[in-house]
């Protein structure tokens, strides 16, 4: 889901620091199901801003692509600067989005230790909307991320990641099933290269 918000966003003029802002909002959306953050009298964009999401999510949410895998280019002069806040700062631009630009969308969530033992001390804010007994069923996880590669295009994005992604997908490639699939079944991630014909034949040399 953190992806899937951050792609309806992506398109020309549109920040980057918003875009892990929406992935942040999504990822406590999903521990607000599972009881483990508790809103009380806050939204989740509240919270965003107060940067609990960067308790669980302390990374940034990707970089751009080009001649280097983590290209340059993020903090340019006449650009916007890098924002010194938890989660923020750890992003390698804060730039707007340019059509062409090729960058990932790397959205996580994961659990570590020193983190959560700041976010639950008695010193903390962040107490009052973690549930302590839920999170212990947490620690130890370690954590998943998502990388998608995606270009910028004149009126959104386009996925270059084409790999199984959903859990359906997953199932069905586990249990032996043939991919790229004939039907893409999850046009939300905008993979519009999914379904095409593989363009190499098996030649059988490496």
């Amino acid at each position: 889901n953190a992806q899937v918000a951050v792609y309806d966003m992506l398109r020309p003029g549109v920040s980057y620091v918003e875009c892990h802002r929406a992935a942040e909002k999504e990822v406590l959306r999903a521990l607000v199901d599972l009881s483990l953050v508790v809103p009380g009298d806050k939204s989740l964009e509240e919270l965003v801003e107060m940067r609990l999401g960067a308790v669980f999510m302390p990374h940034g949410l990707g970089h751009l692509i080009g001649i280097d895998t983590h290209d340059v280019g993020g903090y340019l002069p006449g650009c916007p600067e890098r924002i010194i806040q938890p989660g923020l700062k750890s992003l390698r631009m804060a730039r707007k989005m340019l059509e062409g630009m090729t960058l990932t969308v790397e959205p996580g969530c994961y659990f570590i230790d020193h983190l959560l033992d700041g976010a639950t001390a008695d010193s903390s804010d962040f107490r009052h909307y973690i549930n302590a007994d839920v999170l212990k069923e947490f620690r130890g996880f370690g954590g998943v991320r998502l990388e998608d590669v995606v270009v910028i295009t004149a009126d959104g994005c386009d996925n270059y990641t084409l790999c199984p992604r959903t859990v359906e997908e997953v199932e069905h490639v586990c249990g032996g099933g043939k991919w790229p699939p004939i039907k893409d079944k999850a046009p939300e991630l905008r993979r519009t290269r999914l379904c095409d014909p593989n363009p190499l034949e098996p030649s059988g040399n490496l």
